[in-house]
């Protein structure tokens, strides 16, 4: 097929698209100015009136081709909270080893009100416009619109240029606010292809041509020429796109936003020589285990080689010494949060001192492990925060951890928090899936998604008295993901604050001899325990009791109609809570809640509540169960309805009556 022929075939791919509406910079009009509300969101503090974006190709005769992309923005303030959108930032990189830094500049920045009628600009000054270095890798410039308020309309456009062709920035069609037109234009030449993905819900037409494309630069003998040849032109279009608002349990909103990103699959030079990059996980896995800064990093031994004998003297079995090494792993190397799958400083001189990204940390864990004879290998993923490896690239991984054979199964780990154990990973790491490669270039898919639930059992007893007063103890157990949550969320609270938290998590009771875990040992599961003290209402000469206490829950956190995003609790659970009541001298049950069981269906939820009543004691057997990590957005209805039965249930009330 011919190179032409190629290009057409991936236009007539590419899609219909609608016809652009007509958009001039500077033509703020009064009837914008004078909007009071968005009419398709009444509720938004603010709206892009417009948005347009176009990546272009620059050639310069030293440096080849570089990429510019532009972006101009109409802002249509309504309310107070809206006014965020007029201190605007644009990250950068500037962490390039052999490219320069990339850079932006804001222009024809204007706001634009009507005061007495008439339609005012107020133009931004220098004095407005800041850049800052976040980090070695970041830089971010900001501008800080002038004379903004509920009503205004505010412009500007910004350039960024870098000298990264690999990938464009994410080009995002809808944000937290709506956005009534988006359009975005992209112009490749012949020597370049790069894959588009879509990403999010909604509707993006595109359209593609081939046309024409020339550069104007000056040779080395300061001569001015020109290079033609042909480019492909792609524009698309998205209208009326909702705000992106964000719900209970999703892992990382940006996974689900509107947008289009694009990747360097294949360069072509003049003379029809290719050189391919990510367009299979073979060949990402390949490309990443032959950079200098993984493969050799994880060849190093020399520097660890004393410790290892002391580390496993009194290890066994290979469960033994991977824990051994492990642990030793933890204690030694802190790591400093920096991402990345490759080294920075290199693993040699990250053990020195103690400090590490995360690449050196596991590096060193995966090259231990492997000297003391059990086979490990590293898997690259994406964090939660950072986005869903849906399709070979190279940019999607942002993290490496380990990955052994223990026992028959696939076990994995991450030195990085020092409360991981074999098996249990950092929260940020359960991100669908990750990708296992091995040193001959071969890559494996790898669940990141915990299958087995995570348990936390309540056993409480407590009598309940004349006037209301509820008092009594629980005892409290979580294990596995439950119980990591609980080391990194409260392990190293003093016990004072801890204690002031559990009170107000749970509806401000009085809580006394309080017992938290303080386990060193991370194989067993966490446990506390605790007295408390609760209000039960007294009305006349009945007590309405609710029968479990202050674990009841409140509300439904799904009260969305619809929900498009999939339903993301990061691993399976089970809750399960035995709770004993005595009732006081003088009073009988005159009714209790009934026992029921509830089920959402396809076993993605399940709930049982069975209570009785004996003599002076009612019994309580709770259990609520979740047995996937995600849920699709497909099974909405169904869990809001399962949650919606459980609010209700937990909250019927046992009616003690005087006799």
């Amino acid at each position: 097929m011919s190179y032409k022929n190629l290009w057409l075939l991936m236009l007539l791919l590419a899609g219909g698209m609608a016809s652009a509406q007509k958009f001039e910079p500077g033509k703020v009009t009064t009837a914008e100015l004078q909007q009071s509300v968005y009419a398709a969101d009444t509720t938004a503090s603010a709206a892009i009136l417009y948005k347009k974006g176009r990546s272009f190709f620059k050639y310069d005769h030293n440096k080849g081709f570089s990429l510019v992309h532009e972006y101009q923005y109409r802002i249509k303030i309504y309310k107070k909270e809206g006014l965020r959108w007029a201190d605007f930032k644009v990250p950068y990189f500037i962490g390039y080893q052999t490219l320069a830094n990339d850079r932006v500049a804001f222009t024809n920045a204007v706001t634009y009100n009507l005061e007495n009628g008439q339609l005012v600009k107020t133009k931004l000054s220098g004095e407005g416009k800041f850049k800052q270095e976040v980090n070695e890798f970041w830089g971010e410039a900001s501008i800080a619109m002038p004379n903004v308020k509920p009503g205004s309309v505010i412009e500007f456009t910004y350039t960024l240029k870098s000298e990264d062709i690999g990938d464009f920035p994410v080009f995002n069609f809808q944000e937290d606010i709506p956005v009534a037109h988006a359009a975005y234009m992209t112009e490749i030449p012949q020597f370049y292809r790069y894959k588009p993905t879509k990403t999010g819900f909604g509707t993006v037409k595109s359209e593609g041509k081939v046309a024409n494309g020339f550069q104007n630069y000056v040779n080395e003998y300061k001569q001015t020429l020109n290079m033609s040849y042909q480019q492909i032109n792609t524009s698309y279009i998205a209208e009326n796109v909702p705000a992106l608002k964000e719900e209970p349990y999703v892992d990382n909103i940006d996974n689900y936003r509107l947008a289009v990103q694009h990747e360097l699959e294949k360069t072509v030079s003049s003379d029809g020589l290719e050189k391919n990059y990510a367009a299979t996980w073979e060949g990402v896995a390949q490309t990443i285990f032959k950079e200098d800064k993984f493969g050799k990093e994880l060849k190093e031994r020399s520097y660890f080689e004393p410790f290892l004998e002391p580390i496993l003297k009194n290890a066994t079995t290979d469960a033994q010494k991977a824990t051994a090494i492990f642990d030793f792993v933890k204690r030694t190397i802190t790591w400093n949060g920096q991402y990345g799958y490759l080294t920075r400083k290199g693993v040699r001189k990250a053990f020195d001192e103690k400090s590490g990204n995360v690449a050196e940390v596991n590096f060193l864990l995966i090259a231990m492990l492997n000297y003391s004879g059990i086979k490990a290998d590293p898997v690259l993923l994406s964090t939660v925060k950072h986005g869903i490896p849906v399709y070979p690239t190279r940019t999607i991984f942002n993290y490496v951890i380990a990955a052994i054979a223990l026992d028959g199964k696939t076990v994995l780990l991450d030195a990085t928090d020092k409360n991981a154990t074999l098996g249990i990973l950092p929260l940020r790491d359960l991100n669908w899936t990750g990708r296992l490669i091995k040193p001959d270039g071969t890559s494996t898919e790898i669940n990141l998604v915990p299958e087995t639930a995570s348990k936390e059992t309540v056993n409480m007893m407590a009598k309940i008295e004349s006037n209301g007063k509820t008092t009594g103890k629980v005892r409290m157990v979580k294990t596995d993901y439950n119980a990591f949550w609980f080391r990194d969320q409260h392990g190293q609270q003093a016990p004072a604050q801890y204690q002031e938290w559990l009170e107000n998590q749970y509806g401000g009771i009085e809580i006394s001899e309080l017992v938290p875990d303080r386990s060193t040992d991370l194989s067993k599961p966490v446990a506390e325990t605790f007295n408390f003290a609760a209000q039960s209402e007294v009305i006349g000469d009945k007590i309405f009791v609710n029968p479990m206490l202050f674990y009841a829950a409140d509300k439904n956190p799904f009260v969305l109609e619809n929900r498009e995003l999939p339903i993301y609790y990061g691993y399976p659970f089970q809750k399960k809570y035995n709770i004993s009541l005595e009732i006081p001298e003088g009073y009988v049950v005159e009714s209790l809640p009934k026992s029921i069981k509830l089920t959402t269906g396809e076993n993605v939820g399940n709930f049982t509540f069975n209570i009785s009543s004996a003599e002076n004691k009612i019994q309580l057997s709770v259990s609520q169960e979740i047995n996937l990590a995600i849920v699709s957005g497909n099974f909405y209805g169904s869990l809001k309805e399962f949650y919606q039965q459980m609010v209700v249930k937990q909250n019927e009330k046992i009616v003690l009556k005087k006799i």
